[in-house]
């Protein structure tokens, strides 16, 4: 949780910039409250505050970015970030998020579509550099939480398969290919419909340049430890296909060759902070925990050229 203080703060900081006259709403909500982010709506506007350590420059270039993308990312409000509590905070239009109760309306073709064009768009075409995306940062971030919560049996499978992995994929060294931009981290969760209909990505604390099949690692993952099925799989893969996404090679090729390590290791990642998770909460493994740890297993038991396409 956050500390005491910010939480008010942030709160009257989201009603300052919704209304300049006193307020008759009455739609107020606290949206997440973790130690990475709150994140407060009041209204139709939505304020963040950041992970602690965040820093400025690169949160200042994301949100020039976001700014200037409009159509694929949800703009800022401001883009400037302000101090709060020793956090920076944004400010945001509040949109309507996925809902996680009707599986059969996720917008997958909507999500693979932006993804397409936030991969397709020049670097030297932004309004700012940006720095390298952080999603191997993250698996990393994770796999030290899993170390540090303490021995657990599914560790084991976990780490072996972590050392499967190349050293870029494990945040030591830099990607291979050349930088392109990516979300960072890519779910459902990370879009919402706009007032005006449309979808928009949000969140772009990983905003960066990397290899884009990272963003199509998370629902790889999900297909391959058969938590996504395959007919949502294949809705996302054909739409990104056809929206000429740059993260796969085109026609019907294979998408595995490029998938393989980066959904590995979101595999990796997911599984840790499951592990992290159950000893935290002093219980067992859940079904779907349990699932990816699985796959961790049988990811360890074969080097990534000889990993064989996911089937069902």
């Amino acid at each position: 949780m956050t500390a005491t203080a910010l939480l008010p703060a942030l709160t009257a900081e989201v009603r300052r910039t919704a209304h300049r006259t006193p307020c008759t709403c009455g739609h107020e909500a606290v949206l997440a409250d973790r130690d990475d982010a709150t994140v407060v709506r009041h209204g139709d506007t939505v304020a963040k505050a950041h992970a602690p350590g965040t820093d400025p420059a690169e949160l200042a270039a994301r949100l020039k970015v976001a700014a200037a993308l409009d159509g694929i990312l949800l703009p800022p409000l401001d883009e400037r970030a302000l101090p709060l509590h020793g956090r920076l905070v944004t400010l945001w239009q509040a949109g309507t998020p996925v809902d996680r109760d009707d599986p059969d309306a996720a917008p997958w073709e909507a999500a693979a579509t932006l993804l397409a064009r936030l991969h397709a768009t020049p670097p030297a075409a932004l309004p700012h550099p940006l720095p390298d995306m952080r999603g191997p940062e993250k698996a990393a971030r994770a796999m030290r939480r899993m170390r540090d919560a303490g021995a657990h049996p599914a560790a084991v499978p976990v780490e072996r398969a972590w050392a499967t992995l190349p050293a870029w994929a494990r945040a030591e060294a830099p990607a291979p290919l050349p930088g392109l931009l990516c979300h960072g981290d890519l779910h459902l969760g990370q879009l919402v419909r706009a007032p005006e209909g449309r979808w928009l990505l949000i969140d772009v604390d990983d905003l960066g340049l990397g290899d884009p099949a990272w963003d199509l690692a998370r629902p790889a993952a999900w297909y391959a430890c058969g938590l996504l099925p395959e007919d949502e799989w294949t809705r996302f893969l054909t739409a990104y296909r056809t929206a000429r996404g740059r993260a796969l090679p085109p026609g019907p090729a294979d998408p595995w060759p490029a998938l393989d390590i980066p959904a590995r290791a979101l595999t990796a990642q997911t599984a840790a902070l499951a592990v992290a998770k159950s000893v935290r909460e002093n219980r067992p493994l859940d079904e779907i925990e349990q699932a990816v740890v699985d796959a961790c297993d049988r990811m360890a038991a074969l080097p990534p050229e000889l990993a064989p396409t996911p089937t069902k």
